[in-house]
């Protein structure tokens, strides 16, 4: 890309310039050619104030492209009306360019080329408008990547969320499981009775106590009998036993 910045001195600057002023002028413009862009933007910002000419403007904007300070330039190019409008538009683009604003790059080489039809201009109009292109097309690279960033999240999210519901359900599932085993084991414990040496369910506390007492109250009632009838001596029926022989009844056994 052409680059043509000059240094200008119009007849309005140096009408403005004083003896002192054109003096720094002509150093700032020794100093421009020398490559000295910082230092000739020096001079020219102490003269600022008292020459506030297009052409100062003009040649302040040259100096800050120089040293790569394009926001400078650009600031000073358009505070510099009045002087060659194709050149200053042409200036414009190239610090537009520099700066990455491609639009405003495409506009000013357009709005140089209606004042003078320049093959530089072009060239660079052409290189604007690609850099314009591929930026567009990056940006919407971009935006479609990060579209299909934020689907993958979105999946990724509803993924996590599937699966942590298909964890809860398991759980939940499991924890019913392990209720239901302990309410039914505890089911069990309760209907289960206990059994007595014979293996024999026992009944209730009350109906084990009734039990031994009638138990204890027949136990009387035959110790009351047995004596009842020793007493009586009542007889019993009695045999002899041989040898090989039925025992015969004995003659003092009475009959019932």
């Amino acid at each position: 890309m052409k680059k043509l910045l000059l240094m200008v001195f119009g007849l309005s600057m140096l009408l403005h310039a004083g003896i002192t002023d054109f003096k720094t002028i002509e150093a700032a413009n020794k100093a421009y050619e020398a490559k000295e862009y910082g230092k000739s933007a020096t001079l020219l910002e102490g003269i600022k104030k008292s020459n506030d000419t297009s052409e100062l403007h003009y040649n302040l904007g040259n100096t800050y492209y120089k040293k790569g300070y394009y926001e400078k330039a650009i600031e000073e190019y358009n505070t510099a009306e009045g002087v060659d409008e194709a050149l200053r538009q042409y200036n414009l683009g190239n610090s537009y360019f520099k700066n990455g604003d491609f639009n405003k790059s495409v506009e000013s080489f357009q709005e140089s080329l209606k004042y003078k039809d320049d093959p530089d201009t072009k060239n660079n109009l052409k290189a604007a408008k690609e850099a314009l292109k591929k930026k567009k097309e990056k940006l919407k690279k971009d935006k479609d990547g990060n579209k299909k960033g934020q689907d993958n999240q979105k999946q990724n999210e509803d993924k996590k969320k599937k699966d942590d519901k298909k964890k809860q359900d398991g759980k939940e599932k499991e924890d019913k499981k392990k209720s239901d085993k302990e309410k039914e084991s505890q089911k069990d414990q309760k209907d289960k009775k206990p059994t007595n040496k014979e293996g024999k369910k026992e009944g209730s506390p009350s109906q084990n106590k009734k039990k031994s007492k009638e138990e204890k109250l027949k136990e009387q009632e035959l110790k009351r009998l047995m004596k009842k009838m020793q007493k009586g001596k009542t007889p019993t029926l009695m045999y002899q036993m041989g040898e090989g022989k039925k025992g015969k009844r004995s003659e003092d056994a009475k009959p019932w």
